[in-house]
């Protein structure tokens, strides 16, 4: 074995220890949404901006009518599918419910973050609860995540939910957002003077309004393409606190229909989440072809790439039991899930990412 290939297999091996190790210490002290009491709740705003949603709100919108809120928004962001219709129609006699008409986008500003402001003005509640049209909220779920705000005495409460996948293609991509969170961000972090250790889920953001007043809102982060990881550095610099915890079986969401949606999904966003560089993003793709698909070539024959092949399986099942998602047959894909991102790396590297007929970026 030559000097090159003995240094990339010690690379390899270390990348993987420290991996197992943030995934060990997530597994014991992330938090995950429990049971609480419904008394004592604020007033719950419950946002939800919406571009297309109709096959989505079928799902969801019934869920959230379950909710101890005081209201649920929906923004219709220039939806051609009947979206506000529909909401009328599934919300029929609920005064709780008011479906607005989103205002044109202005220069400057991307789609979700233009909609949220929006309903954010137009809200009464002292939580803001941001709510993608994907996203389910079971029995409950409200009552868990104020509680677990308020024990986390977060200021910007983000939740991860269950993601829920089908098929082949989804479960390739999907699960990669639980497992990037749990490896590499120990939870303990948030609670020292380190503000670069933030994220949160666009899918379920909780903010108290004073807080969301604070930072600007959404306006703070007009212009960006994941404007809940500017969320949260916002708020972390700013010196307020982060909360974050698994849905589990309160919150859970069905992100794409199909591994063509993933990839147009994933791609709109991935590069910047990589600091918009194309060299950083094709630099990682490149590194996690080394790390997990690589030793299944080579671990036949040494010992140290053998090691490292049975790690990336053993921490998807580690990352699927820490969330709940079980499908332990889906540790079998992580070889081969590097060459399942390139498509996703093809639609980041073009000068322009559209999704829902818009430009983001």
């Amino acid at each position: 074995m030559g000097r090159a290939l003995r240094a990339l297999r010690a690379g390899v091996l270390v990348f993987h220890g420290v991996k197992t190790a943030g995934l060990l210490a997530n597994a014991v002290v992330f938090p995950r949404l429990a049971p609480a009491p419904a008394d004592g709740l604020p007033a719950v705003s419950l946002l939800v901006p919406a571009r297309d949603e109709a096959p989505n709100l079928v799902r969801t919108l019934p869920t959230w009518l379950d909710q101890p809120v005081l209201e649920v928004l929906v923004l219709d962001d220039g939806s051609t599918d009947g979206t506000p219709d529909l909401v009328h129609e599934l919300a029929a006699g609920e005064p709780r419910v008011r479906v607005l008409e989103g205002r044109p986008l202005p220069a400057g500003w991307l789609g979700k973050p233009w909609a949220c402001h929006q309903l954010a003005e137009a809200a009464r509640g002292e939580l803001l609860v941001f709510c993608d049209a994907d996203v389910e909220l079971h029995p409950g779920a409200v009552s868990a995540i104020v509680a677990e705000a308020r024990r986390q005495s977060a200021d910007l409460f983000s939740v991860f939910p269950l993601q829920r996948a089908r098929g082949l293609g989804e479960r390739l991509l999907v699960p990669l957002i639980d497992e990037v969170l749990l490896a590499f961000l120990p939870h303990r972090l948030l609670a020292m003077p380190v503000p670069q250790a933030a994220t949160a889920n666009g899918q379920l953001l909780a903010f108290w309004r004073e807080a969301y007043d604070a930072i600007g809102g959404h306006a703070s982060v007009r212009h960006a393409v994941v404007e809940d990881v500017r969320l949260a550095y916002t708020t972390r610099k700013a010196g307020l606190r982060l909360g974050l915890a698994l849905g589990g079986p309160y919150v859970e969401a069905r992100m794409y229909d199909g591994y063509a949606a993933a990839v147009r999904g994933f791609g709109k966003s991935v590069r910047a989440a990589h600091g918009g560089s194309r060299l950083l993003l094709t630099a990682d793709v490149a590194w996690h072809g080394a790390a997990y698909t690589l030793p299944w070539l080579l671990g036949r024959r040494d010992r140290g790439w053998a090691v490292a092949a049975a790690a990336g399986p053993t921490q998807r099942l580690v990352v699927n039991a820490i969330t709940g998602r079980g499908a332990p047959w889906e540790a079998a894909l992580v070889p081969v899930t590097p060459l399942a991102t390139l498509p996703v790396v093809a639609v980041a590297l073009r000068r322009r990412a559209v999704w829902k007929g818009r430009v983001v970026g």
